[in-house]
């Protein structure tokens, strides 16, 4: 598990966009690294739609937003272009960016227990390092905790 202090794990990822995005390709930058269980879902779109309306918020505090889950680019790219998200979404199908992150956890619906990705946002400094994680994220007054944490 990783903790507050410590060097965010780096990565490669896909994005919608085509682009392949390195996470040590941003230092210098602060990083909003969020991970969100599947595209087009009320909670999730809910949340996207969120970071999406205060990215200009973000932008003037030098932040970089980022979603993460599971779903193919086909599927982001339809998100992205619905919703008119104004950052990437990455996609990591073999989740072992999620397995670095600890957010591909056991979950339980109705009694069925399955893995998934558990609502999750960590902020990296300009150095790469994580200076806050938010697990468990319920989406009411999120984005505004993240951009106090800023």
């Amino acid at each position: 598990m990783i903790d507050i202090g410590s060097l965010a794990p780096d990565f490669t990822l896909s994005s919608d966009t085509g682009d392949v995005l390195t996470l040590s390709s941003l230092r210098g930058k602060k990083v909003i690294l969020y991970f969100y269980p599947k595209d087009n879902t009320s909670g999730c779109t809910q949340q996207a739609c969120a970071f999406r309306d205060a990215l200009p918020e973000f932008s003037a505090l030098n932040g970089v937003v980022l979603g993460v889950s599971k779903d193919s680019l086909k599927s982001h790219a339809s998100f992205r272009s619905k919703q008119n998200l104004n950052f990437p979404l990455l996609s990591d199908e073999s989740v072992e960016v999620c397995e670095k992150y600890g957010v591909w956890v056991e979950k339980s619906m109705y009694g069925r227990k399955y893995m998934g990705i558990d609502r999750s946002t960590f902020l990296i400094d300009e150095k790469g390092i994580i200076q806050k994680i938010w697990r468990k994220v319920k989406i009411t007054n999120h984005i505004p905790d993240v951009l106090k944490s800023l």
